[in-house]
């Protein structure tokens, strides 16, 4: 692979891990909605659950962004 087929392949997988975060995140809220509880009860897990999911999500661009910079 060149350069700039690499460098197209580093944006793709961001945009696709980007959707694939969004999805995971509101189904993950939606679950959190459907429960019966009181939200007060489920705030703690909804603020962990999106905390753990945006810094995979973080981490994942740091290393496409760090796999970037190496091609360049």
């Amino acid at each position: 692979m060149n350069k700039e087929q690499q460098l197209a392949m580093i944006l793709w997988l961001k945009r696709v891990a980007a959707v694939t975060t969004i999805a995971v995140w509101g189904y993950v809220m939606f679950i959190f909605l459907k429960d019966p509880a009181p939200f007060a009860e489920l705030a703690p897990y909804c603020m962990g659950s999106t905390m753990l999911i945006f810094g995979v999500l973080t981490g994942v661009f740091k290393g496409l962004e760090y796999w970037e910079a190496q091609i360049k």
